[in-house]
């Protein structure tokens, strides 16, 4: 776990380049294995508004690595209209859009993890009111409590 964990840090520690901290992360465990927390994860999304743009595997490049897992993927999800919103409004933040969810397994659990779009309105500056990175931060939230909320 700590090993996938410090990667996932790293990961997006380069998509935003601030200092890291427990409160510049949002995160979630749910006690469901992998494949079942993906759905869950993907359907409380689009329940929020949000499209699933794309999935993306992280695996084929761990395992290149020497990590064994098979079961680590970066979710992209947004709203089409606020992704062009904030190119137009706060260009600076084109590189880290749309926001992405990392989920892995650990055992028979997985985990969730977001950087938490407080950073994003670090970025954006004055270009974008706060209460837009405040709602995304409490759309996250609630996503990730649907998921892990979950039973068996």
């Amino acid at each position: 776990m700590k090993r996938y964990l410090s990667i996932v840090i790293i990961w997006l520690g380069l998509q935003l380049p601030l200092p890291a901290s427990a409160e510049e992360l949002v995160m979630a465990r749910s006690l469901q294995p992998f494949p079942e927390t993906m759905l869950a994860l993907q359907e409380s999304i689009r329940a929020h508004g949000y499209t699933v743009s794309r999935v993306q595997r992280v695996d084929i490049g761990l395992t290149g690595m020497g990590y064994k897992t098979d079961k680590y993927r970066i979710v992209f999800a947004s709203k089409l209209d606020e992704i062009r919103y904030l190119s137009e409004t706060a260009p600076q933040l084109i590189p880290y859009l749309p926001p992405k969810i990392a989920i892995f397994a650990e055992g028979s659990q997985t985990v969730l993890v977001t950087a938490n779009p407080k950073l994003y309105a670090e970025i954006a500056g004055d270009a974008v009111a706060p209460a837009f990175f405040d709602r995304w931060e409490s759309d996250l939230r609630s996503i990730f409590y649907d998921v892990s909320k979950v039973e068996e």
